[in-house]
């Protein structure tokens, strides 16, 4: 079973190659890696060149953002199975595509997730908060949970038929596609109990609060054009349901 792995990167020469090299050391032979550039001016593309031998595919040129890029690679998968890696994010052991492939294999979902810890950016063993997920129904969803985006891996056909990350929710398109597949959908995901990947705090929806109500309105469209009851109450239990990432 063939597994591609997309990483978008935007000079991300700070992270990037501690990100390839959780990729380059996985213990699963069948991973397909597809790097999509958007236009980079710092040192990405000699980091991309020192692993070149390791990456499938590998495109560099403008785009209309960090989900048009995704987009792009997307559709130059081959693999059955589609995964997303964020430039300054690490999968968390060598044997992470393994687990997932065996999820797969054995259960046959359309899609699997797993668990997750924020990182220090510096310190990477330093852990701020963990998201621990869980089996999930679509009353879960309503009352604001999802599974961590960086550790959703599903079908390649998905996107196919349910379409690819929409480009009208900025930084909320990942939480819309998840929406989309696994409530106006009925995706059958399963859980897999295990850490999937690290991933350095910050983020482009976290950057000012401005940035944050923006996101906050996106997520509230993201529900209202899929058809989730209530949404306002889904995004303040949405809010609510991370305190307990901070306790575990």
């Amino acid at each position: 079973m063939k597994i591609s792995i997309i990483t978008v990167v935007y000079n991300g020469e700070a992270f990037l190659a501690d990100c390839i090299k959780s990729v380059v050391a996985q213990d699963y032979a069948d991973i397909e890696y597809i790097i999509i550039d958007g236009g980079s001016n710092d040192r990405s593309l000699k980091i991309i060149e020192k692993y070149k031998k390791h990456i499938s595919h590998f495109i560099s040129e403008k785009d209309n953002g960090m989900y048009d890029a995704l987009n792009k690679g997307i559709k130059m998968a081959t693999g059955e199975i589609v995964g997303i890696l964020n430039a300054d994010d690490m999968l968390a052991s060598t044997d992470v595509i393994t687990a997932i492939s065996h999820c797969f294999k054995t259960q046959n979902p359309d899609g699997v997730y797993g668990n997750l810890n924020y990182i220090h950016p510096q310190k990477t063993t330093k852990i701020i908060r963990k998201w621990i997920a869980k089996p999930f129904t679509k009353r879960d969803i309503i009352l604001g949970w999802m599974p961590a985006h960086p550790t959703f891996y599903t079908k390649r056909l998905l996107f196919d038929t349910l379409g690819n990350y929409s480009l009208n929710f900025d930084s909320a398109a990942d939480y819309e596609l998840m929406v989309r597949f696994l409530y106006k959908f009925n995706v059958k995901a399963i859980f897999l109990d295990k850490l999937l990947v690290n991933m350095r705090t910050g983020g482009m929806s976290n950057a000012s609060l401005k940035h944050r109500y923006k996101a906050l309105m996106n997520d509230y469209k993201a529900l209202k054009v899929n058809g989730v009851p209530f949404a306002i109450f889904t995004l303040l239990f949405k809010k609510l349901s991370k305190i307990t990432q901070f306790i575990h």
